[in-house]
């Protein structure tokens, strides 16, 4: 696992695109923090909907250093997850600007996948995570599951045998407001 966490790594730190799995389905990454890379996800997706891009983070620490209004509330909820939960938050704040939407709001998880928290603390900064799908397909829950076009637009796909055991399925989603209010957007 480690050369394919290295050579991801080695791809984000370029401003490369990534195709790897995470605990749910597989995603097409960049480096949370660069533009251009962020852009090239867009029109391999076909898509310039910020609300379908989200962040994975290692920690909660590297979460509260690109959200800076999240309500305490928020990272018990983190904590208390037994399931992938992404987390929408206020107060994005370090990232790229074509990741965040108007609202300054942004997606965040925390994955339970070794190769996702290998790969995210080796690289340091938060990773996008969206799909492996052109707009408006299903998601794919496996490599084999991959539009060709995916596949062959990122820079680097990670080994399939780094899958470990994701659910297949997108993350449940809770978005927070400031005052701590809670909208519950997907089970």
């Amino acid at each position: 696992m480690q050369p394919e966490i290295d050579q991801a790594v080695r791809t984000l730190r370029s401003g490369g695109l990534i195709l790897y799995p995470t605990d749910t389905v597989w995603g097409i990454g960049c480096d949370a923090t660069n533009a251009d890379a962020v852009a090239r996800i867009y029109a391999l997706k076909r898509s310039e909907n910020k609300k379908s891009m989200l962040v994975l983070c290692a920690s909660a620490d590297m979460v509260v250093r690109y959200v800076n209004r999240a309500p305490a509330i928020a990272f018990e909820v983190m904590e208390l997850a037994d399931k992938p939960l992404t987390l929408i938050l206020p107060g994005a704040a370090g990232l790229a600007p074509n990741l965040i939407p108007e609202e300054g709001t942004l997606g965040v998880r925390v994955p339970d996948h070794e190769f996702c928290r290998r790969m995210l603390q080796a690289f340091g900064r938060p990773v996008v995570s969206t799909s492996a799908n052109l707009s408006g397909e299903p998601a794919a829950v496996s490599l084999s599951d991959t539009a060709r076009e995916i596949v062959d637009g990122v820079d680097f796909v990670v080994d399939p045998r780094c899958e470990g055991k994701p659910t297949h399925k997108p993350s449940s989603i809770i978005a927070f407001a400031e005052d701590g209010a809670v909208r519950i957007i997907r089970e």
